[in-house]
């Protein structure tokens, strides 16, 4: 699993490479939290490369999402593949983040 941060047009966007398992979970938290601090930047979670997501990565996402909405900030999905996409339905993921 391999993530990387950047800022594109003053959104913050973490791109996920591979597969977001539950032993790739706790680096992967650990990596994410350069968003915690995204007052006046949204956040964009580019999953174009992602190939898999289990539960404890969907919680990765969650606790994003909860974090940006606390500070104003909207967060937004990118790139899911079918697969992913259908997992988003299924748990509901759809209702509560925006797609790009």
């Amino acid at each position: 699993m391999k993530t990387t941060f950047s800022e594109q047009d003053n959104n913050f966007v973490m791109a996920f490479e591979g597969r977001l398992d539950t032993s790739a979970s706790t680096q992967t938290a650990r990596e994410v939290k350069v968003l915690n601090d995204c007052s006046g930047h949204d956040i964009i979670l580019d999953c174009t490369l992602l190939e898999y997501i289990s539960s404890s990565g969907l919680r990765i996402f969650l606790g994003v999402l909860k974090n940006a909405k606390a500070q104003g900030s909207k967060v937004f999905i990118k790139g899911l593949n079918d697969d992913l996409k259908r997992v988003f339905d299924e748990i509901g993921f759809t209702n509560i983040f925006q797609f790009i």
